[in-house]
This record gives structure tokens, sequence and C-alpha cells, in this order.
């Protein structure tokens, strides 16, 4: 059941939704929310965990995505409908939010096969700080392939400066953890991706927290279905059946007990 701070936020995601091909200001989604333009930026921030204008950026990439891979629509109409002016400045900022090009996301049907880290984007000075997460469903499922990143951002786009997947619940070590404040953002893909529905996601959020030398930084992440009030997923989503076929073709036999890292 929602409250009303909520219910105000849900109000303003669904006229982002309904007019996301227009120029939309703070004023409009404001008093569509029905609140003032002061309380309705503080509420929504509180609600969601970024700015409005966040939020919209995030569900016009988001809608592109789904163009993408369910419609025929070339990249130029895709970036007018979702607000683009420039189909140039679309695509830059698709490519960095989402890990590869508007035509490679669709030529990969929206999933990636695997999601390498930020090699660019390491700790100045060396560090010898750990950081270990206990990774868990809120609701079990024995088909979930878990993704976990570390990044600079609440909502996870771009690539992730350390990174991990897990077959199954458990635990993961990040050793020698960059410096600096991160958000640790984990997703799960649960079923076919090549089905109607794509699979059931499920999504956690924890941080933003600081590493600091030689810290240890230990996290609960407990994923939960994604609802209309969490940030879009901007990163492509690991292909669970591709993941599944090259686990069972390496030779170490250890690796499906515990988290495969990327980073």
């Amino acid at each position: 059941m929602y409250d009303v701070s909520e219910q105000a936020v849900l109000r303003a995601i669904g006229a982002m939704r309904e007019r996301m091909g227009e120029q939309l200001t703070v004023d409009d989604l404001a008093r569509a929310a029905m609140f003032s333009k002061f309380h309705f930026t503080r509420i929504f921030q509180r609600v969601t965990g970024v700015s409005p204008a966040r939020f919209l950026s995030a569900l016009r990439l988001q809608r592109a995505k789904d163009l993408l891979v369910s419609t025929s629509m070339n990249v130029a109409d895709i970036s007018v409908h979702v607000g683009y002016n420039s189909v140039g400045t679309f695509s830059s900022r698709f490519s960095r939010s989402v890990g590869m090009s508007p035509t490679t996301f669709r030529r990969h049907s929206g999933y990636a096969s695997v999601i390498h880290p930020d090699a660019h984007r390491r700790s100045p000075r060396p560090s010898t700080a750990r950081l270990t997460a206990h990774v868990r469903l809120a609701e079990p499922d024995d088909q979930a392939t878990f993704f976990v990143g570390m990044f600079a951002d609440r909502i996870p786009e771009g690539r992730p400066v350390r990174c991990a997947v897990l077959s199954r619940p458990g635990r993961l070590t990040f050793d020698n953890a960059p410096l600096g404040t991160w958000w640790l953002l984990a997703q799960s893909v649960s079923g076919d991706p090549a089905l109607p529905d794509g699979g059931a996601v499920s999504v956690a959020t924890w941080g933003p927290f600081t590493v600091y030398p030689d810290a240890v930084v230990a996290a609960d992440i407990v994923l939960r279905p994604s609802r209309v009030l969490d940030p879009p997923v901007l990163l492509a989503l690991l292909d669970a059946r591709k993941d599944a076929l090259s686990r069972m073709h390496e030779a170490a036999p250890s690796w499906p007990a515990g988290p495969r890292a990327v980073a």
C-alpha cells in the first residue's frame, strides 16, 4: 500500500511516461504530483533516491531500450520519441549509460553476454581495503543469476569499477576495493530472456558508502522485484542463458559454489 508521498511520486512518474516526448519541467511534474515545486523535489528524492530530472532521463533511456528490441523503429525516430532533439546526443548518452551503442543493444536483443569493469576508474593510490557482501533474494528463486557491481552513482549505468556474477545467493568479496564513495547495485535475472516477459528482474541498492585505505566494509543486499518507484536499471542486463552455458564449459569445478568475479 503506497503512502501519500509515494502516491504523489507515482503521479509524477505517470506524467513522465505519458509525456516522454515533451520537454517536461519540474513545475510540470510538481503539478502532476499535486505538490508545490519545493516539496515535490524533496519528496521525489526521498522516495526514489534520485532527483526528478535524473529519474526522467533514466526513464527515457529505458523506454528507448524497450523500443530497440520490440520495434523496427530506427534510432533517429526512437531518439525523438523519447524526448531527444539530437540523435547524436541520444546515442552518446545511451552508449555511456547502457554500456553499448543503440545498434549493438538491438543486435544483442537487449542483453550483455558479459559485463566488464571500468579499468580506467581505479584508485589513485594502492588499496588494501576489502568489501564483502551477502547477496540474497527476498523471494527465493533457484533459477536466478546475480550481478553485483560497484558504481559511482545511485542508478546502475555505464561500467562498474568492480563487479561479480553469482550463480546462486551467497557471499562475494572484492579485495583491494577502490578508494572513494560508491554504491553497490545488484540485479538478478530469472528465466529465459528469449521468452516474451524477458525473465523476472529483481534489484537492490546499498549505499552510499566510503572505502578508506585498509577498511573492511560489509554489506547485506536483499533483492526484491523491481517496482515503478525504483530508478530504471540502465546497464544492459546479463544474459542468464549465455552465462549458464559459459559456466558449463569452464574447467574450474569449484566455481558454481561461489561468485564469479569479473573485476
